[in-house]
């Protein structure tokens, strides 16, 4: 249902790191990085599959206003791949993937928080072998 969001980092460039390592196993890139004329030297960038879809914008982040935001993944081993690749990319764990039965039987995920304390999270709604 979301068409495109974004949130506010302080440091793109660690950011836009980050990012381009953990949307890798979810098949996402940076697809669009506009021109500073059109954001008053600002720098912003678009991620997404086929249209950006989850936007960075330097600057400074409201006090206490870390997000959470949640990705699809394909299958059970592209949470798995997203997990690692965000420790690996500088993130940090906030528990390992597995099922979270509390939302349904087949709800499998993981939450990791980026470099700026947003929660995110890479989530498989298919059962065990379904999927890509």
């Amino acid at each position: 249902m979301i068409d495109h969001m974004g949130i506010t980092v302080p440091d793109f460039d660690r950011s836009k790191a980050f990012y381009d390592a953990v949307f890798a196993p979810l098949g996402a890139t940076l697809l669009m990085v506009v021109p500073p004329e059109y954001t008053n030297g600002v720098k912003v960038g678009g991620y997404g599959r086929d249209h950006p879809s989850y936007w960075l914008y330097e600057g400074t982040p409201p006090a206490n206003d870390c997000q959470h935001i949640a990705f699809t993944a394909e299958d059970r081993a592209a949470v798995d791949a997203f997990s690692a690749a965000a420790i690996a990319a500088g993130g940090r764990d906030k528990g390992p993937p597995g099922l979270r039965l509390h939302y349904h039987p087949n709800d499998y995920g993981v939450f990791v928080f980026d470099p700026d304390g947003n929660t995110i999270e890479a989530v498989c709604h298919l059962p065990l072998g379904e999927g890509a």
